[in-house]
């Protein structure tokens, strides 16, 4: 069974830093475009940053210089480093995964997974 598992959330002042963490386990062949987004009460879910299977990064202005994500493909892993948190930041944050995998028929084909989502908060 695939899983896309995030860990590293928590509670941390304004200013201070947090890594988050994905992994992706399962019967996988690769993994292709990876993330992290997140939501806060209220809001719409929102990009934070995505890595492509070639190392290429993408962030929105709101966490660019602070936040900074890299994958272990050995370990089908992913990080977000985040630094200088503003309680902006705060919200849950969910990993998701563009996996490429054998279907039970054992045609190879691409699907998206989401994670259960990590709780970061940032207090002032």
């Amino acid at each position: 069974q695939v899983q896309v598992v995030e860990s590293g959330g928590g509670l941390v002042q304004a200013g201070g830093s947090l890594r988050l963490s994905c992994a992706a386990s399962g019967r996988i062949f690769s993994i292709n475009r990876i993330g992290w987004y997140r939501q806060a009460p209220g809001k719409e879910r929102e990009l934070v940053a995505t890595i492509s299977s070639g190392g290429s990064t993408n962030y929105p202005d709101s966490v660019k210089g602070r936040f900074t994500i890299s994958r272990d493909n050995a370990k089908n892993t992913i990080y977000l480093q985040m630094n200088s948190l503003k309680p902006e930041d705060t919200a849950v944050y969910y990993c998701n995964a563009d996996l490429k995998l054998y279907s039970s028929d054992g045609v190879l084909m691409t699907r998206s997974y989401w994670g259960q989502g990590t709780q970061v908060t940032v207090s002032s």
